[in-house]
């Protein structure tokens, strides 16, 4: 080797070790940053110079010109990071389920009537009534009756709107989720732009890039079900649930559809149909559009219980939910929804008081003598609906025929909120005197309504076959809940665990030591040294020689 080329040997360690140096304090320097990863520089031979060519197998005679730097590369494992957004992602779904159930059990209450005003007013109820039964023809007790009757549909309404609110802000969260999620697409779309920018001429990586472009990765895998691969110019291309959301320079955002309950279902604006509703206004036809196919199990297997955005929507459910939802041809259709489940069961128990109260006592009225009659011969109902009538005459069966409810017409149900006290009553209780034409008390039906709360044929839903009566039924439904919320709990526990032990194995990969990086800021100072030590004494021999050549 000559002297000259000698240079070249130790010009090449000062560089390499300068650029190792700059690496390692960038890494120290980003310590703390979030989404940071740990970067290494690669490095790689000179150009060698051929003396001599051998033509008999051998090697050439070559001279070495020492070592160049390559690249800086991001130390990452792609299979963990794959592992971490999709765990992460299912994390969250059970995470949206367990804080449903935490809320609505604690809009429900406990079971004990002192921590539950809900709880206490149907107990007030069923104590009323007993006391009714001993005594029909005390107007104590039939005012008592009315003021308890009063004061659970108070109750039970504001319930109902607790579940609703909470419903509602579900709702918003889900339109929040989609935004956030066009967001990251948007700014995971620009920096490809800069990425291939900076790479396009193949002098340097834009690692600092590339960490923002994960670290958005890492926030939507928490957000919806996604996969993501890298094309051969270096972009990073997305689907959400199947579909392509990010391709190259093009977001395709996700829509917001909102029903006639307010409700927001994502949908894929490309693949909406354009149509004219029955009034002739323009609209879309989402059916096959939807981001999120809720009619599927939830299902680790199918993928279906990951992401923050489908278990907002599961949870929330598609409408307010009320007792006609529990039929068995259709509970399927909620069956999966959490705040639909409790809304139905809710409802359910106070359809069930309403009309059983309402039914025996028109089962007792007569029209002929006017007991438990209106002034019309309609008979006395303790509760009403708020529009539409319970009781409606019949010409020509000369009788008075209960409505049956009509669930295409909300207003036509005794469902909660949409129930009032009879205000006949609310004026003057003795109307419930239950004292016939004939100046006899009718212990029979004050009897038959406190048999209606002892009664056990009530169940939540049409999974379930134990039977219960109405204080038990509430009982069993917050218990339901407590009982769900601990098994989601327990989901979440664990898929915590998952989601850190993957981020920890992660970390120990992407993540800085600052006491590793210190020995190796140690070791490339040290090779810094020596490669100027190197220099200078190349240096002084090619004086020495020029000298004595001189």
């Amino acid at each position: 080797m000559s002297l000259m080329s000698a240079l070249y040997v130790g010009s090449g360690g000062l560089r390499v070790s300068q650029n190792a140096l700059n690496t390692t304090a960038h890494n120290v320097s980003n310590a703390d940053t979030t989404g940071y990863t740990r970067q290494q520089v690669q490095l790689g031979n000179m150009s060698y110079n051929t003396v001599k060519l051998k033509y008999k197998g051998e090697s050439n005679s070559q001279i070495g010109l020492g070592v160049m730097y390559t690249s800086t590369r991001q130390v990452r494992d792609t299979f963990l990071d794959r592992t971490y957004r999709l765990e992460s992602g299912r994390s969250a779904f059970y995470e949206v389920s367990y804080n449903t159930l935490v809320q609505t059990e604690n809009i429900l209450g406990e079971a004990e009537p002192s921590q539950n005003p809900f709880q206490n007013a149907l107990d007030n109820l069923w104590t009323a009534v007993q006391e009714l039964a001993k005594e029909p023809n005390s107007a104590v007790n039939q005012g008592l009756l009315v003021q308890r009757a009063s004061q659970f549909i108070a109750e039970a309404d504001t319930v109902k709107n607790e579940l609703y609110t909470y419903q509602d802000n579900l709702n918003t969260q889900v339109s929040d989720t989609v935004a956030k999620i066009n967001q990251y697409g948007q700014a995971i779309k620009e920096l490809n732009h800069q990425i291939l920018k900076i790479e396009s001429a193949g002098v340097e990586n834009a690692n600092d890039l590339r960490d923002q472009r994960n670290y958005y990765l890492d926030q939507l895998g928490e957000l919806c079900n996604m996969s993501y691969s890298t094309d051969a110019f270096g972009n990073v291309e997305i689907k959400v649930e199947g579909e392509i959301f990010l391709s190259r320079d093009t977001v395709y955002e996700i829509g917001l559809y909102r029903d006639t309950n307010g409700f927001y279902t994502p949908y894929w604006p490309q693949m909406a149909k354009d149509i004219i509703n029955p009034d002739g206004t323009a609209g879309i036809d989402i059916s096959n559009a939807k981001v999120v196919n809720t009619d599927r199990p939830i299902s680790a297997a199918l993928n279906t219980d990951v992401g923050k955005l489908e278990g907002l929507l599961r949870a929330r459910g598609d409408h307010r939910a009320n007792y006609t939802d529990l039929d068995k041809d259709v509970y399927n259709s909620i069956s999966d929804s959490l705040m639909m489940n409790i809304e139905a069961e809710f409802d359910q128990l106070i359809h069930n008081v309403v009309t059983q109260m309402n039914d025996i006592l028109a089962e007792a009225s007569d029209p002929k003598s006017g007991y438990l009659c209106n002034a019309d011969g309609s008979p006395i109902q303790l509760f009403e609906k708020v529009s539409g009538k319970t009781y409606s005459y019949d010409a020509i069966t000369d009788t008075w025929v209960k409505e049956e409810d009509d669930p295409d017409y909300p207003e036509n149900m005794m469902t909660v909120g949409n129930i009032i006290l009879n205000q006949d009553l609310m004026k003057q209780p003795t109307l419930l005197s239950f004292v016939r034409a004939d100046q006899s008390t009718d212990f029979e039906t004050a009897k038959k309504l406190a048999e209606a709360f002892s009664e056990e044929k009530y169940i939540l839903n049409p999974n379930l076959e134990t039977p219960s009566n109405f204080s038990d039924y509430y009982i069993n439904l917050v218990n339901q809940v407590g009982t769900s919320g601990s098994v989601y709990k327990s989901l979440v526990e664990n898929q915590e665990d998952t989601v850190s032990s993957t981020e920890e194995a992660r970390q120990q990969i992407i993540g800085v030591s600052t006491d590793e990086e210190l020995t190796y800021m140690i070791k490339f100072q040290n090779a810094y040294n020596a490669a100027s030590r190197y220099i200078n004494a190349v240096d002084e021999l090619l004086q020495n020689l020029i000298n004595s050549m001189a």
